[in-house]
């Protein structure tokens, strides 16, 4: 998948701007076509996830993540956004990183609306 832009914004709080990449091209490209995404963000340590009705599996999963990560959990059916130095639950899918703003991630509340949308 070529480098694209997309937004992820919630509401009340602000907008963050992410780039998918290459690392898993097949499931962000299946993403990307599936926007806009909306859910409800949950929190886990310095994790921001929401549930989708997108079912996809593995293609190069990691067990760890890097501040900024923007992830695809397989057995959560969940997008997943990491502002901290925490790491996944389980394995994750990368698909891009948040490349502005990452900073409203912190004021994330459980029950928040979250809207992925492309730019």
């Amino acid at each position: 998948m070529r480098k694209v832009n997309i937004e992820i914004e919630i509401e009340g709080k602000g907008r963050a701007l992410a780039e998918l990449d290459n690392r898993n091209p097949q499931i962000a490209e299946k993403i990307y076509e599936k926007l806009p995404i909306e859910g409800i963000t949950k929190l886990w340590q310095e994790e921001v996830y929401f549930e989708t009705s997108l079912k996809l599996n593995y293609e190069n999963k990691s067990s760890t993540s890097c501040k900024g990560d923007l992830s695809y959990w397989p057995p959560g059916q969940a997008i997943c956004i990491f502002f901290g130095k925490s790491g996944p639950y389980s394995e994750v899918n990368h698909i891009g990183k948040i490349i502005q703003n990452l900073d409203i991630f912190l004021k994330v509340k459980e029950g928040d609306k979250i809207v992925v949308k492309k730019v």
